[in-house]
């Protein structure tokens, strides 16, 4: 089992297997919530006390690298020069924008973002600040009653860390023999849906410590439909596990890889923020994932950008070997393949539209 801390971060913004140009799937779900953010935008800014009525900090959760490191503050953005323009107001506007993921992100390549958005609102009225928070968005990020805006997409799917029960009790997340598999599942399943209530409940309460009263979150992440159990990190470990058993891989290391990663159904989500009580639930949406997006070379190529960092620190591999993965999995998501249904259904992603409780 490895020893060093797990590496959470997606693929370098540039080359070919790098997340920038391989994230079609999260840039649909930004879309879908670039409604919901253009509501509560509008919303807060009603709200703002006439001394300081248009000015607003936004922050995004997880932003990652490449084009969709900006596309939800942006979003926020456009939505108050809309606002500002509708209701006439000749008056200045400021906004400041924080970013945030973990220390290993590719903070580079979201710094030369900043820099060129900055410069695309000078002209427009617009006094636009921006800053890098990196750090855990499970910890402390922001100052108390400091925020307006929260936004997050394709991040909050990810825990804090992996059910310790699991890797204490040497359980694998996928295990070679389909019988233990099977009566492994629920088990498994369990562990990760109490870590996912765990860590959710704790960022719903630092959350609304750091946003204003009636502050807003708006946020999106990979999910489940509701009674499935489709667990999300298959994707990954169906394609290892046959890699495994062709001795490309180690399968001891198999058994003792894991993710911290747990899709939620809209119910479970729903039952978390009402029991936590720091947020009014303004909208819940459940998004299937359209089909062209879950094309074999599409699908495959994500995964790649998502998990070769952690691939590569566990198994130690070559990126030999990660031409092997996206091969396998182009295969397993070809339909004929007995894989294929399993791989490419009931993928979904969970929304939600929140409002700090005053």
């Amino acid at each position: 089992m490895a020893t060093t801390q797990q590496r959470l971060c997606m693929n370098q913004a540039d080359g070919e297997a790098g997340y920038a140009r391989n994230s079609a799937i999260q840039n649909a779900a930004q879309s879908w919530m670039k409604p919901a953010i253009e509501e509560v935008l509008i919303g807060s800014l009603n709200l703002k006390s006439t001394d300081v009525p248009n000015s607003m900090v936004i922050a995004d959760l997880g932003c990652s690298a490449g084009p969709n490191a900006l596309a939800l503050v942006s979003s926020a953005v456009d939505a108050a020069l809309h606002h500002r323009h509708a209701a006439n107001d000749q008056g200045s506007l400021e906004i400041r924008v924080l970013l945030n993921d973990l220390p290993d992100n590719d903070f580079n390549d979201v710094a030369k973002r900043l820099v060129s958005f900055q410069q695309s609102t000078q002209s427009i009225g617009l006094l636009l600040t921006t800053g890098i928070v990196p750090g855990s968005f499970y910890k402390r990020l922001f100052p108390s009653n400091f925020l307006d805006l929260i936004v997050s997409s394709n991040s909050l799917h990810w825990t804090s860390e992996v059910p310790k029960e699991l890797k204490s009790n040497m359980i694998p997340l996928y295990d070679e023999d389909e019988g233990l598999r099977r009566a492994r599942r629920p088990l498994v399943i369990q562990a990760y849906r109490e870590q996912f209530r765990k860590d959710f409940t704790l960022l719903l309460k630092l959350r609304a410590q750091e946003l204003v009263s009636g502050g807003r979150m708006v946020v999106s992440m990979l999910g489940t439909r509701d009674h499935m159990c489709i667990t999300p990190w298959n994707t990954i470990f169906i394609p290892l596990n046959d890699m495994a058993s062709r001795g490309v891989i180690s399968r001891e290391m198999l058994d003792s890889f894991y993710l911290p990663m747990y899709g939620p159904s809209d119910r479970e989500l729903r039952e978390i923020i009402q029991d936590e009580g720091s947020f009014e639930i303004n909208e819940m949406q459940v998004h299937p994932v359209e089909k062209p997006l879950t094309a074999p070379n599409t699908l495959a190529r994500v995964m790649r950008a998502v998990a070769e960092p952690m691939i590569l620190q566990h198994f130690g591999v070559s990126s030999d070997s990660m031409d092997e993965f996206v091969r396998t999995l182009e295969q397993q998501l070809t339909p004929g393949n007995p894989y294929h249904s399993y791989l490419t259904g009931y993928r979904v992603f969970v929304s939600a539209s929140l409002t700090r409780r005053f």
